[in-house]
């Protein structure tokens, strides 16, 4: 085999469990709807088993994706984003807006619940992120503050300043990210006055 079709073969798994994860379906519900055995998705979801057709049709089906966004198949020009999940730190990323030279980018975070916490390791670059919790507790560390923001609270910072994600939990934590790799802020309206 190929080191390209291994290396599909390898993001399978973390896609179909960011896909779960992101519809809050639990391995059992999953495995009532395909009809796959629960150890058999697990392994799927962890690599210990190779994916093949006959796994991927249904879950594609149940998931409510085409077939190319489990694995991976290049776009070929259609104008719609596919998601393509990232994992890194411990959390899985998946881009809302196309990569292009400046201007903003739109993300969605998913920390899982056993994600190990591990020490908080700060990092600082070019921009300006601004961050909307969706769901559970999202511990944010900014400079010398250590903030937990919950569902429905959101922030935005010069990501000059060091900064790190991680739960503000023992629960999973969902968020939305937007970077301006320029630096270009977010502008949020207010509401207009009561008259």
């Amino acid at each position: 085999m190929s080191e390209s079709t291994e290396q599909v073969l390898d993001a399978v798994g973390p896609r179909l469990k960011a896909l779960r994860l992101q519809r809050r379906v639990t391995l059992a519900d999953l495995s009532t709807t395909t009809g796959i055995s629960v150890s058999t998705l697990s392994r799927l979801e962890s690599g210990q088993r190779r994916p093949n057709l006959e796994l991927l049709l249904p879950l594609a089906r149940a998931h409510g994706v085409p077939l190319d966004e489990l694995v991976g198949a290049p776009n070929t020009g259609d104008p719609r984003i596919h998601l393509r999940p990232i994992s890194r730190h411990g959390q899985t990323i998946l881009p809302l807006s196309r990569t292009g030279a400046g201007g903003l980018q739109a993300f969605k975070h998913l920390i899982s619940a056993e994600t190990p916490q591990g020490e908080p390791t700060p990092q600082r670059h070019e921009g300006y992120e601004w961050v909307y919790v969706l769901r559970g507790k999202l511990r944010l560390i900014l400079g010398e503050h250590d903030i937990i923001l919950s569902s429905g609270e959101a922030a935005e910072f010069d990501t000059q300043t060091p900064h790190w994600f991680g739960r503000g939990g023992t629960e999973a934590v969902e968020f939305f990210s937007l970077f301006g790799p320029q630096g270009e802020r977010v502008h949020v309206r207010a509401r207009p006055a009561k008259k």
